[in-house]
C-alpha cells in the first residue's frame, strides 16, 4: 500500500474541541500554546482513533480517560454527539473517513454514523461517501476491511483507511516511574517497533545491536552529544528477556534504568525513535511534549532530529518549548488558543513577521514576545 500523510482533520465535540479544522498539513507540523489551550487533546483525538483501529477498545479507552460525557465538549448535556474526519493524502489519491460518537447509558459512547471514500487524483469532484451500518460500539470500517466484496461496498478502500490510520502514532514517553515500562524487563521479540511509552526501548535497541550495528553506533554517538559520561548501550538478554543498560564512558561500569534520570530515559527513547529504520518506523508520528524534562542541549538536538525525520515522515509535535519551535519555519507552526473553554487553531503569516525574522529573530523568539498568540 501507498505510503500516506494526514492532510487535513476535522474535530467536532471532542474534549475543548469543539469545533476546530486543521488543513494543508506539511511534512513537520509543530502546535504551540498555553497550558490548556488543547495541544494534548488534539493528540488524544488521534491515540483515540488508534485504540478504536488498532486494537478494536475504543470503550477501554474512554473507560481509562473518565468516561463518555468527559470526552464531550462541556459534557453530553451540552455535546451528546462528537464528530470527525480525517482526509489522508497517498500517491494515488485522497482517502477521507469520518465518524461520529455519540453518547449512550451508562457512560459510553457508540457509533452512530461511519463512512469512508476514495477520491483519485485524476478526478475533479470527490466521490461519494460509503456508509457502515451504525449503532455498534467499535468502529465498523474494520468488519468492511476483513470483509469480501459486496453490492455497494469497497473493502480495498476500507482496508487502505485502516491501514493508514493505524500507521499514525502517538508517542509520549513521559512515564519514569519506579513502575514505568522503561524499567521492566521486557520480550526480547518485541521488537518489530518501539511502542508508544518506549517500554520496549532494550528490545529494539537489542534488535539494532545484533542487525544493524551502523545504526545502533548512530544512536550511542547522538546520545554522547549530550551526555558525555555515556559510552554505549549495553543491553542485557536473558532467557528471552532484554532489560536497558548503559555503560559509562572511561569505566566497565554499567547501569540500569533505575539508576538512570528521568530526562536521560527521555532522551534514550526519542534519539532512539528519531533514528529508527524506515520499515521500523510509521507514516506519521505524533508526538507529546517530546522536551519534557530535556536539558536544552537536548531539546535543540530532537529538534533538529524531527526536522530531518519529517523529509521522510510527517511528524506533528505538540510543545511547549520556544527552544524547539526554533527548529522549524514560521509556516510549520499551528498555534492554538482558548476562549471560553473553546480551543481555536490559527496559522502565523509569515509575511506579517518578515521583519522580524529579517533581523535575526526566532521563531520561538516571537512566540515568547507573544506576537503569534498561544501565550497565557
Amino acid at each position: 500500500m501507498s505510503a500516506g500523510r494526514i492532510e487535513s482533520v476535522r474535530i467536532r465535540g471532542f474534549r475543548s474541541l469543539a469545533d476546530v479544522e486543521l488543513s494543508n498539513l506539511q511534512n513537520a507540523n509543530v502546535l504551540i500554546g498555553a497550558n490548556g489551550s488543547g495541544k494534548s487533546n488534539f493528540i488524544r483525538f488521534f491515540e483515540m482513533m488508534s485504540w478504536m483501529l488498532r486494537s478494536r477498545r475504543l470503550g477501554e479507552f474512554v473507560e481509562r480517560h473518565g468516561g463518555a460525557d468527559d470526552q464531550l465538549y462541556g459534557g453530553n448535556s451540552v455535546t451528546p454527539r462528537m464528530e470527525g474526519e480525517v482526509s489522508l493524502a497517498t500517491d494515488k489519491g485522497r482517502n477521507d473517513y469520518r465518524f461520529a460518537l455519540s453518547y449512550a447509558h451508562p457512560d459510553r459512547l457508540i457509533f452512530t454514523e461511519e463512512a469512508y471514500r476514495f477520491s483519485a487524483s485524476d478526478y475533479s469532484t470527490d466521490a461519494p461517501w460509503k456508509y457502515v451500518p451504525s449503532g455498534h460500539r467499535e468502529a465498523g470500517i474494520i468488519d468492511v476491511a476483513q470483509a469480501g466484496p459486496s453490492p455497494g461496498v469497497n473493502p480495498t478502500t476500507a482496508r487502505v483507511i485502516v491501514h493508514l490510520l493505524r500507521s499514525c502514532q502517538v508517542f509520549q514517553f513521559h512515564d519514569t516511574s519506579d513502575t514505568s515500562n522503561f524499567k521492566k524487563r521486557w520480550d526480547a521479540e518485541d521488537d518489530n517497533y518501539l511502542r508508544t511509552h518506549g517500554g520496549n526501548l532494550a528490545a529494539v535497541l537489542h534488535r539494532l545491536e545484533q542487525g544493524d550495528v551502523r545504526r545502533f553506533d548512530l544512536i550511542c554517538r547522538n546520545v554522547r552529544r549530550v551526555l558525555p559520561v555515556f559510552d554505549r548501550f549495553q543491553v542485557d538478554e536473558s532467557y528471552g528477556k532484554v532489560s536497558l543498560r548503559w555503560k559509562a564512558a572511561g569505566t566497565d561500569r554499567t547501569f540500569g534504568a533505575h539508576l538512570t534520570s528521568d530526562g536521560s530515559l527521555r532522551f534514550f527513547a526519542l534519539v532512539t525513535l528519531l533514528n529508527l529504520p524506515p520499515e521500523m518506523l510509521p507514516n506519521v508520528l505524533l508526538l507529546d511534549e517530546p522536551e519534557l524534562g530535556l536539558h536544552p542541549a537536548a531539546v535543540a538536538l530532537v529538534g533538529g532530529m524531527i526536522k530531518s525525520l519529517a523529509v521522510d515522515r510527517q511528524i506533528i509535535v505538540a510543545t511547549q518549548s520556544p527552544l524547539l519551535v526554533d527548529a522549524f519555519d514560521l509556516d510549520e507552526i499551528v498555534v492554538l488558543d482558548l476562549h471560553d473553554g473553546r480551543t481555536s487553531f490559527s496559522r502565523p503569516d509569515a509575511d506579517g513577521y518578515k521583519r522580524w525574522l529579517d533581523d535575526g529573530f526566532m521563531p520561538g523568539e516571537i512566540w515568547q514576545k507573544n506576537l503569534i498568540g498561544g501565550r497565557p
